[in-house]
């Protein structure tokens, strides 16, 4: 089958397809495709659309193996740090192989096994500043057809005034079809967008490269042919080595943006034109003997760039710090003139020396600017920064990290950032970046290549023009819940706030937003009114990307700060926050430091091998997707025994429907989403003819959404899946995950399988299997509703008529036939009825024993509860 994604662009990428065994040349070429010892790769394309910043990625290669034996392929994708990956498919003659999250350790044990098997298997490791590496091999047979199939996504950070998708472009051979193309819609509008590539000549500039903005939509295409790829005229080798890059902005006649779809919402704030807060900024240097040579060299060829850059508004001073620490001068001075000529020269005469006493330098420089403060040595609406930079971890002083940072924090107290950055790899990064964290700064780490002084500049310029201090961002009382991060120390000029949550009430009119905050002259308000009815026409023409784009942005940005203030937390708190980040990530399939993407092996699915990791560590363990309790749901199971829980009662109603084997009943009918599902009648082997002694279940279900025109045929032996005319089928050996556009289909081997329209739309199907050669009973199915919020009231069906509130009353309780079982009577829409005390069972978290759910019994196929007989609902076929 076929799945369209929605994919996204991110910041950096690299990608390249490589078969092992054999030498990258010399190329045969055989018409216009290319094969390599066998192996012809024939399409690599970056499928890439942005809504709202959110990006989403899809980098899919296909090859085909020509030779006359099987051959491993490889599959290379460095991907940005800061994305997470959202799903991996394998696809093999047709059939599916997707990744599926899980919790780390369970995925690290099943990877573990692989390796120890002799299994081809990847990971996802670091590589580099900004980039991971994906990479997965496979044995393909002779003959057979491959393509991989990446997906992942991240929330672009606006940096220095625009958002930046960079590309790393490296296929290492020439490609029939290669393709780069990126779609973006912005409701604010788009203000400028670019694309350049360190590889593209006049030519390709002119003919393989198109970028088109207008309104809120942007695309970027690149599309080279074979020949344009060519190093040369007669070359075998590809041109495309290099950086490809995609820069856009936004209009800004607004400060703030809200949007909201679906009951989430996002708030983007950056205003424009506002005078500069001045700074007291105080630079805690690194002089040990390890920063010598080239290092020192960078470090004041960088502070003398910073100081050209010094307003004379600001204040500043510089803390030396080796074995002893040492000052410029005593006290914060201004940026006039003749003070920075002085710097200047200072800087100069910086060198290396003795060990390295990180403890008493940042204290040195935090007391200079509380004092400068308490002594209004410094202007009043003015903003206090500490920026250190280190090589090496802490050996003379106070050496231990954990008395260091509490040092800092007692001696800050919350009253200015700061930002630490690392130079080089010979230093404890995570006791940096923990530190700034919990002082309202970030840490950044400095790489030891020629351009280490243009990136100690560069993280200078992001924080060298606050325009706010103090930043609130406040909601009407009672509206909001699960918000992200709404306060900020500083906003910075280029940047970017981005607040998201959800709405208490989704049927608001109005929606208010203030963002309040302390400015160079005054304190500011900023208030942004959203009419929801105005906006949801305004969104509706972004709908070709992905309906629920701003509650996976919300998802993305609460797990990344959830992780951030994990680094920071111990104990219960720290338990917390991982069960939470976790929680979050497996729900919305991300591999994040705490998850990994397992994939079937196509070889044998019994075997399982991670392929997708992020540095860090989980402890929380994780059911299986599917397998975790829910209330109140509709569901069908058993003889077939339907069970519907009314939460406002805390009590349920259940029936029987009795009808012969080969009988196909509607379970849920929607004309307004589309979606169909019904179910199909077996019996037991040689059944009784008489109805009061057969037992009937249901051996087969056919769930289709004729708006995607999408098909899922479910028996007790397979699944089958159909998009358009394209079909795949699996086995419930199988554990997968296949996702599309507002799709998500999971098998849990054995156990069940989660079918997902959408936010909104969810349903288990669950296996219930006996001894192969049991004389009497045969395996069958049960269908469980688990969410059914976003379906319309137009819904109706045996279980969907039940998706709408409805009431009922219980009286005359007394005793029945059985007098373990009373009666009762009931009135249910309008009806008057005698109903039994009894259980059923639902087996969702149980599939041997399950959960004895405790209901009214409606006798004679739910006469009287359900609209209309039972008949009504029979229809000719599956679909």
């Amino acid at each position: 089958m076929a799945f369209v994604w929605w994919p996204c662009l991110v910041l950096t990428l690299f990608f390249g397809l490589e078969t092992s065994g054999f030498p990258r040349s010399p190329l045969r070429l055989l018409g216009v495709s290319l094969v390599v010892d066998g192996i012809e790769v024939y399409s690599t394309k970056i499928s890439c659309k942005v809504t709202s910043r959110f990006a989403h990625n899809v980098v899919t290669t296909r090859a085909v193996n020509r030779a006359d034996k099987a051959k491993e392929v490889s599959f290379d994708v460095q991907l940005p740090k800061t994305a997470f990956i959202t799903n991996f498919t394998l696809t093999i003659d047709g059939v599916i192989y997707p990744g599926n999250i899980k919790e780390k350790e369970v995925a690290k044990k099943q990877y573990e096994k692989a390796v120890s098997q002799g299994k081809t298997a990847g990971l996802v490791k670091a590589s580099g500043r900004k980039l991971e590496k994906f990479t997965v091999s496979v044995n393909v047979a002779a003959g057979s057809k491959v393509t991989f199939e990446l997906t992942y996504e991240e929330l672009l950070k606006r940096h220095k005034g625009k958002y930046e998708m960079y590309l790393k472009v490296q296929p290492k051979q020439l490609v029939r079809h290669f393709e780069i193309d990126a779609h973006i819609f912005e409701p604010q509008g788009i203000s400028m967008l670019d694309a350049e590539a360190s590889f593209i000549t006049n030519d390709l500039l002119g003919s393989a490269l198109t970028k088109s903005f207008s309104g809120k939509k942007g695309r970027v295409s690149f599309k080279p042919s074979l020949d344009q790829q060519r190093s040369c005229p007669t070359c075998t080798d590809s041109l495309l080595n290099g950086d490809f890059t995609i820069t856009y902005d936004v209009n800004r006649e607004s400060p703030a943006n809200v949007q909201i779809v679906n009951g989430y919402f996002v708030h983007f704030f950056a205003p424009q034109g506002l005078p500069v807060v001045p700074k007291n900024i105080v630079f805690v240097i690194d002089v040990s003997g390890s920063m010598y040579g080239r290092k020192m060299q960078q470090t004041r060829d960088a502070l003398l760039k910073i100081l050209e850059d010094m307003k004379e508004e600001d204040y500043l001073n510089f803390i030396l710090f080796s074995g002893d620490v040492t000052t410029w001068k005593d006290h914060l001075v201004q940026a006039t003139p003749d003070n920075l000529k002085e710097a200047r020269a200072f800087v100069r005469s910086i060198k290396d020396q003795g060990m390295t006493n990180i403890n008493d330098g940042l204290l040195r420089g935090i007391s200079m600017l509380n004092k400068a403060r308490e002594e209004k040595l410094v202007p009043e609406r003015s903003t206090s920064i500490v920026i250190m930079l280190t090589d090496g971890d802490a050996n003379t002083g106070e050496s231990r990290p954990e008395k260091i940072r509490e040092n800092v924090r007692n001696a800050i107290g919350d009253k200015f950032p700061l930002y630490n950055l690392g130079f080089g790899d010979n230093l404890n990064y995570n006791f940096l970046d923990t530190m700034a964290l919990e002082n309202n700064g970030f840490a950044r780490r400095i790489y030891e290549d020629s351009d280490a002084d243009l990136q100690l500049h560069g993280f200078y310029e992001e924080v060298a023009n606050p325009l706010l201090t103090s930043v609130e961002v406040e909601y009407p009382e009672n509206a909001i819940q699960d918000l992200t991060k709404n306060n900020y120390p500083h906003f910075y000029d280029g940047s970017e706030i981005v607040v998201a949550g959800r709405l208490v009430d989704r049927d608001m009119n109005n929606f208010k937003a203030d963002v309040k905050g302390h400015g160079a002259m005054n304190d500011l308000t900023f208030t942004e009114e959203v009419d929801m009815k105005e906006m949801e026409a305004a969104l509706k023409e972004q709908g070709y990307i992905f309906g629920n784009y701003i509650e996976r942005l919300w998802a993305y940005l609460t797990i990344e700060q959830l992780l951030e203030k994990r680094k920071n937390a111990y104990g219960e708190e720290k338990e917390n926050l991982t069960a939470q980040a976790l929680e979050l990530s497996l729900k919305y399939n991300f591999v994040t430091p705490l998850t990994s993407m397992v994939v079937t092996k196509p070889e044998d699915n019994e075997n399982q091998a991670a392929i997708a990791d992020k540095p860090g560590e989980g402890r929380q363990r994780a059911e299986s997707l599917g397998t975790s309790p829910f209330s109140d749901v509709p569901s069908v199971d058993g003889d077939p025994h339907f069970i519907i829980q009314v939460p406002e009662k805390d009590d349920a109603l259940c029936f029987n429907i009795d009808e012969d084997p080969g009988t196909v009943l509607n379970l849920i009918q929607d004309p307004v989403t589309g979606l169909t599902v019904n179910g199909k009648i077996i019996g037991d082997k040689g059944i009784s003819p008489d109805s009061k002694t057969r037992k009937t279940y249901f051996g087969k279900l056919g769930i289709a959404n004729a708006q995607m025109d999408f098909r899922i045929e479910v028996t007790t032996d397979k699944i089958t899946l159909w998009n358009g005319d394209e079909r795949s089928t699996f086995s419930w050996l199988d554990t997968i995950m296949a996702t599309r556009v507002g799709l998500s289909v999971t098998i849990n081997r054995k156990k069940n399988m989660v079918v997902s329209f959408g936010d909104g739309v969810s349903f288990v199907i669950v296996l219930h299997q006996v001894w192969k050669k049991h004389p009497v009973h045969q395996d069958f199915l049960g269908f469980y509703v688990v969410d059914s919020h976003r379906m319309s009231a137009q819904t109706h069906g045996l279980l969907g008529q039940f998706f709408h509130p409805f009431d009922f009353e219980v009286s005359d309780i007394h005793p029945g036939s059985d007098p373990t079982k009373p009666d009762a009577t009931i009135v249910v829409k309008n009806h008057r009825l005698t109903v039994t005390r009894g259980s059923q069972k639902d087996f969702r978290k149980d599939v041997r024993v399950g959960t004895k759910v405790t209901c009214w019994f409606v006798h004679n196929n739910g006469e009287g509860l359900i609209d209309g007989v039972h008949t009504d609902y029979i229809v000719p076929s599956l679909f």
